[in-house]
Formats: structure tokens, C-alpha cells, sequence
């Protein structure tokens, strides 16, 4: 094999919408409220080989919005990637795929959750960045101090 081949590989072969929902149960009634809406987020992300070296990494946004019990919207994407990740050391992989290509799918899942909600007739729900080091780290953290069999938000499988 020669000296490039063996160099490690990272790259963007697709970015696509896997998953999409929107939901308004309450309209038009939800339209009247002139409460602010308490606003949840809720992320996760999965990563799986789909070939050698290649990886179907999965974004998932859900956003919530609602005023006591009513439900103004509920919003779910799931933004999704195809990744080429070759020649990385074994214990290099997960990071790159639970730090490196959720950092890389933010951006597009936060543009459709803001599309979404906008078109839906509310303001634009602007998410704030994610920094997936560090979430990623807490996972970690988590499973240690649990012996390995902790849930959290950001899931690689």
C-alpha cells in the first residue's frame, strides 16, 4: 500500500434530511395565546457503518413549545450525513463520529427546525450552539462513573 493511501480520510459524501415532523395540535386556537411558550430542546445523535469506511451519522432535533399544558408545536428533524472516515485509529472513530459530524449536522438541523417553526406561522426558533466535546465528555463521565450502562442524550450506536 502506498504512503497515501494510508492517510487518514474524513469527508462529506451526503447531507440529507432523514426524518421530518411538524406538528400545530392546538391551532388555531395556539395562534390566540399571548403567553410566551416555555421552549424544550432535546438531542441525540446515532452513528452506524453503513460500508467499509463509510458512516450514516444521525442528528436528531426534537423542539417543543407550549404554554401550561397546551402544546403550540412539537418539532422533530432528523438531519443526517454520510461520512467517509478511513485510516483512523480505532479509538479515534467514536469521537469523530459522536464530536466531528454532529458539529458539522448542527447547522443544517437548526436551519430546518427555524424554517419549520417559522413557516408554521410562530417566530423562528433559533437554536444555540451545541458544543458536542463536551457533551460527549459527560457521556463519557456518566458511563464510567455507572459502569458503562448510563442513556444519554447523545447515543452512538
Amino acid at each position: 500500500m502506498t504512503e497515501a493511501a494510508q492517510q487518514p480520510v474524513f469527508s462529506i459524501e451526503k447531507l440529507y434530511v432523514k426524518d421530518f415532523s411538524l406538528e400545530v395540535p392546538n391551532s388555531p386556537q395556539c395562534f390566540l395565546e399571548r403567553e410566551a411558550p416555555e421552549i424544550e430542546v432535546q438531542l441525540s445523535t446515532t452513528g452506524t457503518g453503513v460500508g467499509e469506511g463509510i458512516f450514516d451519522v444521525v442528528l436528531t432535533v426534537t423542539v417543543s413549545a407550549k404554554v401550561g399544558e397546551k402544546t403550540l408545536f412539537l418539532v422533530e428533524a432528523a438531519q443526517a450525513g454520510l461520512f467517509q472516515i478511513r485510516n483512523v485509529p480505532e479509538h479515534e472513530l467514536e469521537p469523530i463520529v459522536a464530536v466531528a459530524c454532529p458539529n458539522i449536522l448542527f447547522p443544517f438541523a437548526r436551519e430546518v427546525v427555524a424554517a419549520a417553526v417559522g413557516r408554521a406561522g410562530f417566530p423562528p426558533v433559533l437554536l444555540a450552539p451545541v458544543n458536542f466535546e463536551n457533551v460527549y465528555r459527560q457521556r463519557l463521565e456518566q458511563q464510567a462513573q455507572s459502569g458503562g450502562g448510563s442513556e444519554s442524550p447523545i447515543q452512538l450506536q
